[in-house]
């Protein structure tokens, strides 16, 4: 996964749904509060991606002001700008020289719950690409990629009343390239896909995860009333170094990270149960100089990867690297984000549909149980077992 690009298309104009959003690029209308892209971002961000490509075209300015070489749980985003419609295809065609490795592709106006790594590990040596299918129950009026069918021989073909469809994720392999016409504007859904579909170069892959595209009258209501309460979930927030790891005093390097006991299993019994899983901590060496940003974050991308090969994911993850007692003058300053504040704390709740009454923290100070207080959920102090602990409070 950590040679896997992310690329979201969000460029489009929503025209379906245009009365209805004046102005508002698709990616960007609020749910509750919070732009769908950042929703799909939560998502996928858990996965351990190398980084995030967003194509962008209607209001491109918008997109590449609130992410461009921004961090999502640590994956790096970069906002690339069409100048004209290109459509779909020519807008990928752009990353031609700016992507080295295989790549999943999905659209900012589609949510979709599925294991990427089972997208990927999925795929035929023979294809050049997996397309995830999801059931058509509400898109009816959807003509593209419709009536999808996996023949005896497992090869994707076209069928009459097919109860499946494309739900616009597709993994493909770098050589994708290759196989695109000899124009800069083109559609990946009505020229690209049914010509590999045709030369049976892709696979497919059936999913039935949570699926909504907000492209549509119906599911653009649907979603304003129901979506945050779809995805709204308890959290455990946990401090990091002396909960997960052994704390040895400014853990940053790779060789010294250790998993408490049971930890693993622990995580595991939370994520079947539902829960998101948050990272909140003090990382009070960064200001003192004791490592770098960029060191803590490759401890944590270790942390990450090492999770993901085991189907455990962090959701997303909160780092303060203030302190007032700091060498390093930017980091010099008391801050509300340093717990005993709690803005590490609120501003997942800010970002995420969480439910805050059903939600706790682990932390192993004092400081960790003033920011959960303050915050209004629950607290306890780890325990040497974290498996059995969680097993008696969930």
């Amino acid at each position: 996964m950590d040679n896997i690009s992310l690329v979201i298309l969000v460029g489009g104009l929503g025209s379906r749904i245009k009365l209805l959003e004046k102005n508002t690029p698709k990616p960007l209308i609020k749910f509750k509060n919070k732009p769908f892209l950042d929703i799909i971002l939560n998502f996928y961000s858990k996965f351990n991606f190398k980084e995030i490509f967003l194509l962008a075209g209607y209001k491109s300015y918008v997109f590449k002001k609130r992410y461009h070489n921004k961090t999502k749980n640590l994956i790096p985003i970069k906002v690339i700008v069409e100048k004209k419609k290109l459509g779909s295809g020519g807008a990928l065609l752009q990353l031609k020289k700016k992507i080295k490795n295989n790549f999943v592709l999905i659209n900012g106006d589609t949510y979709f719950e599925v294991n990427i790594i089972d997208l990927i590990k999925k795929i035929d040596k023979k294809k050049i690409a997996n397309i995830c299918l999801v059931k058509n129950t509400n898109y009816l009026s959807n003509k593209k990629l419709s009536n999808l069918f996996l023949d005896k021989k497992n090869n994707l073909i076209f069928k009459n009343k097919s109860k499946w469809m494309s739900s616009g994720v597709l993994y493909f392999k770098k050589e994708i390239f290759k196989h695109f016409p000899n124009k800069k504007q083109f559609s990946l859904e009505d020229v690209l896909i049914p010509k590999l579909i045709e030369k049976k170069l892709i696979a497919a892959t059936k999913n039935t995860g949570f699926f909504i595209d907000i492209g549509t009258t119906k599911n653009y209501k649907f979603a304003k009333k129901n979506l945050h309460n779809i995805l709204k979930k308890p959290a455990i927030f946990f401090d990091r170094d002396g909960v997960i790891n052994y704390d040895n005093g400014y853990t940053y390097k790779i060789k010294d990270f250790k998993f408490k006991p049971n930890v693993i299993k622990a995580l595991k019994i939370i994520q079947r149960r539902g829960y998101y899983i948050f990272l909140v901590t003090n990382q009070a060496g960064i200001a003192k100089g004791k490592f770098t940003i960029k060191e803590f974050f490759n401890l944590q991308m270790y942390i990450k990867k090492h999770l993901s090969k085991k189907n455990i994911f962090i959701n997303d993850l909160r780092y303060c690297p203030y302190h007032p007692d700091a060498i390093i003058k930017k980091f010099k300053k008391n801050s509300q984000y340093r717990k005993p504040g709690n803005l590490m704390i609120e501003s997942i709740f800010k970002n995420w549909y969480v439910d805050r009454n059903k939600s706790l923290m682990i932390g192993d100070m004092i400081k960790d149980k003033k920011a959960a207080n303050k915050s209004k959920i629950r607290f306890f102090y780890a325990e040497n077992n974290l498996y059995n602990q969680l097993k008696k409070i969930i």
